[in-house]
């Protein structure tokens, strides 16, 4: 009975460059081809609208942030005007405080005065003799 012969090393070797050599063909050709390289171009095309639109988006943003700080910046102005209004106004009612109390003490004083002289009157009259 005879032994089933196999390919030897050679015929092995040149079968698989064989192969590497078609399958290199066929992708030089799938390259070369004319939908191919339109498709390339479609991509290309997207890919560079779609940095156009980050990049418009990235100075949207830039502006967006600069409108905040301003209005920060407005806000705290604000804030600090109507704080030194406040600080006005307490100051006034403080003056104001002082003042009224100053005048309530100034008339107390007249009274006690009034009351003090009165007293001393009615003393000298009742040392006089009634």
């Amino acid at each position: 009975m005879s032994s089933y012969k196999g390919p030897d090393l050679q015929q092995r070797q040149s079968s698989a460059a064989a192969a590497k050599k078609a399958m290199l063909d066929k992708f030089r050709a799938a390259a070369e081809d004319p939908a191919v390289a339109k498709r390339q171009g479609t991509r290309v095309a997207v890919n560079e609208a779609r940095l156009v639109r980050t990049a418009e988006r990235e100075v949207a943003k830039g502006v967006r942030k600069a409108e905040l700080a301003e209005q920060a910046a407005g806000a705290a102005e604000l804030v600090l005007q109507s704080q030194r209004e406040a600080k006005k106004v307490e100051t006034l009612i403080a003056a104001e405080k002082v003042e009224r109390e100053a005048s309530l003490q100034a008339g107390q004083k007249a009274a006690r005065d009034a009351r003090y002289a009165a007293r001393k009157a009615a003393k000298k009259q009742r040392r006089k003799g009634s």
